[in-house]
């Protein structure tokens, strides 16, 4: 055997604790350290179950950033510009409140604030809530055609910009609802939220978790072939944003129905969007599946796009995934719904398509697993499987009333 193999021997048998660097305890001290400041400023506004949400949240991070190196990076940045938007924030906005302004108009009028004070440039046009959300808007758009030009080709060079444009535009995203959480208790301390509480907040919330987990998978199977289909799924996404903020007003802060002034949205709905993400981007990669499937050998689609195996593991993951948060998202729908309504389940319209949404994809993995499915059926039922998640997402939002017609266009 060896001495390279001994060597990888050992890193796999070494104790997990054993293979972190000092990087690692750093970055779990700056994390912990942010949940203690949060904590001890504004415990006083917490539950029990927010600060177990809080901390909670916070340990996951360090998982998280653990396991996936390249995404403590992302998290300290974002962190690191929300600190700064903020601090911009507030005294522009005290300013204008004390012109007479209150809290909304004062949000408002900052597209207009004239301040020549140094930093508020930047804060203007890159980091205030709604800019930074327009940046993503467009580096996802210029990301997506950036990853289809990669295929074409031989340099490498245009893959790794997509790849840095896409993790940009996640990060400015993020930065965006980070930003906007503070905005809402500017506007109004009585409206303060977390911003996932209607369709404006949580499209901008499936972009960006859609696109972690493509990174994610990027980095784990060492390709970009995909990034231009999954992409498309984020850029229709952005499309409906900006037709629903710009037509629909719909970016507006508004005070939540009473049904949503509960911790449980801050863990319900996050949830639901990993398993929404994941089953996007498994429908996406079932696309690449029957494109490659139906490639000719030697054709520029054989040559560019993933073998069919990896395109069938990364959509079986995916789904695995998407159903195992989307489960969890399930059951603490119903635990909320059995606080904020007195009963578990209704047959509400929104958790009768939740309940086809989870037979769907339990069907898709029952398959799988006892049965063996592979292949293009398994990729067409993916792909289907986005439709019935789109309008159990969307579509009963349009065309359904019931007890989330807090959710309407």
């Amino acid at each position: 055997m060896s001495a390279t193999s001994d060597s990888l021997n050992y890193q796999l048998n070494k104790p997990f604790l054993k293979t972190l660097s000092v990087y690692d305890w750093v970055f779990a001290l700056l994390v912990m350290a942010g949940a203690y400041y949060a904590w001890n400023g504004y415990s006083s506004y917490m539950d029990n179950y927010e600060v177990g949400i809080l901390f909670g949240t916070a340990i996951s991070m360090v998982g998280l950033g653990w396991y996936w190196k390249q995404s403590r990076t992302f998290m300290l940045s974002v962190a690191a510009i929300s600190i700064y938007a903020v601090t911009q924030y507030e005294p522009a906005v005290l300013a204008l409140k004390q012109q007479g302004m209150d809290g909304a108009e004062a949000i408002a009028a900052l597209s207009d604030w004239q301040n020549k004070e140094q930093g508020q440039f930047i804060f203007k046009y890159f980091v205030s809530s709604a800019t930074a959300v327009g940046w993503m808007c467009f580096l996802f758009g210029l990301a997506t055609i950036t990853y289809f030009l990669n295929l074409f080709v031989k340099s490498e060079f245009p893959g790794r910009v997509a790849t840095k444009m896409t993790w940009i535009a996640t990060a400015m995203g993020l930065v965006g609802l980070m930003v906007r959480w503070r905005e809402s208790y500017l506007v109004n301390f009585d409206f303060g939220h977390i911003p996932v509480s209607n369709l404006y907040e949580v499209f901008v919330l499936f972009s960006i978790i859609t696109a972690l987990i493509y990174l994610f998978y990027e980095m784990r199977y060492k390709t970009r072939a995909l990034g231009g289909f999954v992409l498309l799924i984020i850029s229709a996404a952005v499309a409906f944003l900006l037709w629903y903020k710009f037509d629909k007003g719909a970016d507006e802060i508004q005070p939540l129905v009473p049904a949503l002034q509960s911790y449980w949205m801050k863990i319900h709905v996050p949830a639901n969007f990993i398993g929404y993400g994941c089953f996007a981007l498994a429908a996406m990669v079932g696309v690449v599946f029957l494109i490659r499937n139906n490639a000719s050998e030697g054709g520029l689609a054989a040559r560019v796009l993933p073998p069919l195996d990896m395109l069938d593991d990364v959509q079986y993951k995916s789904i695995a995934l998407g159903f195992a948060f989307f489960t969890i998202a399930t059951i603490l729908g119903a635990l909320w719904a059995g606080e904020a309504w007195g009963g578990y389940w209704s047959w509400d319209p929104k958790e009768t398509w939740a309940l086809i949404v989870w037979l769907n994809y339990a069907a898709w993995l029952h398959m799988r697993l006892t049965k063996g499915w592979r292949g293009a059926a398994m990729a067409w039922w993916s792909i289907a499987g986005l439709f019935v998640t789109l309008f159990a997402f969307l579509g009963v939002n349009m065309f359904l009333s019931g007890l989330h017609s807090y959710g309407e266009l």
